[in-house]
């Protein structure tokens, strides 16, 4: 694109929906792409498509299971290792669980990938992003939606789980997440909170088939489009907002000032974050 300065954008979660809607769509604009996803096959069809499209040398694909803390450490490193810059870091991993499983961790399923995966990734990469001149973290979740809690005594539902409720509990660690980024001034990125509302996105194969059945059908008539969800994403990688911290639910601002937004949890929740990586290394 004539006067477009050219980034090297990372996406965890990109082989599905929005991620990979946002992939292709920077690959479209000349940009360096690093996918981080699970499924071998699906970053092999990803891989392909951008070879198609003539933006194969500029494509990366890296298969992990974000749920396992080493592994995001080893492709954290990976990324660090041979791109010196990363200008913006996508977040967009996640997947539903019916039944409570755990990590090799030992960790509540939902809460490693959607939350803890995240936290670790804007970490890590921190040095590389810092790098760079305007640098950019976009967590995709639920901000703007007041509904779930941290569960401050119990964060790996052993005692009660459930789907929905792992998913909002998460969602809201995410929301404290951005928070102490910005409040820590934990590196010189801007960041993005950003809720697209219902999109016809992610991958639905772990739900039975009549809850899949049901989404799609909602999905046809309620849903926006994928294309339509990214828009946002793509233009904040160009020009990132100059506030620490944004949040934006469906195109509205959301006020900083929300009760899931409070700069106490997200002090206490990076604490008792940093207290549980800890004790995972020492294993």
């Amino acid at each position: 694109m004539s006067g477009h300065t050219t980034k090297t954008v990372v996406v965890s979660g990109g082989t599905d929906g929005m991620g990979r809607a946002t992939a292709l769509a920077r690959l479209g604009r000349g940009d360096t792409v690093i996918v981080i996803g699970s499924s071998g096959p699906k970053g092999r069809a990803l891989a392909e498509e951008a070879t198609r499209t003539g933006a194969g040398e500029r494509f990366r694909f890296l298969r992990a299971d974000l749920s396992a803390v080493g592994e995001v450490r080893r492709v954290a490193k990976e990324i660090t290792d041979r791109h010196p810059v990363v200008d913006a870091l996508v977040l967009c991993a996640n997947r539903q669980s019916p039944k409570r499983r755990e990590t090799a961790d030992g960790l509540e399923f939902t809460f490693a990938l959607y939350y803890l995966s995240r936290y670790l990734l804007g970490d890590l990469l921190r040095p590389v992003m810092d790098a760079a001149p305007a640098p950019l973290i976009v967590n995709v979740a639920g901000v703007g939606n007041t509904a779930g809690s941290v569960h401050w005594d119990d964060l790996q539902l052993r005692r009660k789980y459930g789907m929905a409720r792992a998913q909002l509990q998460a969602g809201r660690a995410n929301d404290l997440l951005g928070v102490s980024f910005a409040d820590r001034a934990a590196g010189k990125a801007r960041y993005v909170l950003y809720h697209p509302g219902f999109t016809r996105s992610g991958d639905l194969s772990p739900l039975n088939p009549l809850v899949r059945g049901v989404i799609r059908l909602l999905a046809r008539f309620k849903a926006r489009p994928v294309e339509t969800a990214i828009r946002p994403i793509v233009e904040w990688i160009d020009e990132p907002p100059s506030a620490p911290l944004t949040a934006v639910d469906r195109g509205r601002p959301v006020d900083l000032s929300l009760r899931t937004l409070d700069k106490h949890d997200a002090e206490r929740l990076a604490e008792l974050t940093e207290d549980l990586l800890r004790s995972l290394s020492h294993r």
